[in-house]
């Protein structure tokens, strides 16, 4: 492996956008905090065209928090960011969106092509698409997305990787330039799991589509990530999975001791505590050790 230079405590190391295209996503001296709790600050971030980017981190780091402020539902607390060189708002109909696993008490009896629909109608201003051309459309993302199948089933009787699936139409049927997917794979088994990362794989790299993948499990989409972007109590860190994945850059971010295991070709981090801890000198080491099947803080 590598050697990694010493992490930055608060302060991402930008990512270029590798040719003279702009980057789909940018942030500068971004922050985000709600009242006095700050989940992280000074954060500069270039999204490559057709990137794999992962976020990662515990619970409470602003994973979530992120995506939202990529989306304009969430105002940042300081910096810039540009969406497409535009506000997210401005940019909101090149924006794919695939939200967490949701209950369905208000669309349990829709169909899923009916969910898939309202992914082409929703970005559209004026007179929609004639019915047999929606339907078409429709019928063509549902093959795409291996939904053909249950197209007409409503989505309270499908299993969570199908709804998933129906999902990630949905963010599809605006032909998005940029592809933000939240936790995508809670509550999925493994091959639903990998199943809903090759169908984000494939659209990144047929239509050079950025995507932003936040999740808890970082081994399902291991070979599918160019970088990650790991949000800690201490700070955060950019770079591929092999500079930031690693005991030294984790330990920095944390706090306290985390150690990096390779088995069996998956990710193993042991020592990351039950909740977030504030930051800490070298010398504190939080109780509660675990440890958890890939990087699951």
């Amino acid at each position: 492996m590598a050697s990694v230079p010493q992490a930055r405590q608060g302060r991402a190391e930008t990512g270029g956008t590798g040719t003279g295209t702009a980057a789909p996503i940018s942030l500068r001296g971004a922050a985000l905090s709600y009242g006095e709790r700050v989940l992280w600050h000074d954060l500069d971030l270039d999204v490559r065209p057709g990137e794999f980017l992962a976020v990662l981190g515990p619970n409470g780091s602003g994973k979530t928090s992120l995506v939202r402020a990529l989306l304009g539902r969430q105002p940042l607390s300081a910096g810039t960011r540009t969406v497409l060189g535009r506000t997210p708002r401005e940019a909101a109909r090149h924006i794919g969106y695939v939200p967490q696993q949701a209950t369905l008490s208000a669309h349990a009896m829709l169909r899923a092509r009916d969910l898939v629909r309202f992914g082409i109608d929703g970005h559209r201003f004026g007179p929609r698409l004639r019915p047999g051309a929606a339907r078409r459309r429709v019928d063509e993302i549902l093959e795409a997305v291996g939904a053909t199948a249950y197209a007409d089933v409503p989505l309270g009787l499908l299993s969570g990787g199908e709804r998933q699936r129906v999902r990630i139409g949905q963010a599809l049927a605006a032909d998005p330039r940029i592809l933000l997917c939240d936790e995508p794979l809670l509550s999925l088994d493994l091959r639903h799991q990998r199943a809903v990362t090759e169908l984000v794989d494939a659209r990144r790299r047929s239509h050079n589509t950025a995507v932003v993948f936040v999740t808890h499990e970082i081994n399902p989409v291991l070979d599918l990530v160019d970088r990650v972007l790991y949000l800690a109590p201490v700070g955060h860190r950019v770079g591929t999975p092999e500079e930031v994945l690693t005991s030294a850059s984790l330990s920095d971010l944390y706090g306290t001791q985390v150690d990096v295991v390779h088995v069996h070709g998956r990710i193993v981090v042991v020592g990351v505590p039950d909740e977030p801890i504030a930051p800490a000198p070298p010398h504190h080491h939080a109780s509660g050790a675990h440890e958890t099947d890939g990087v699951r803080p």
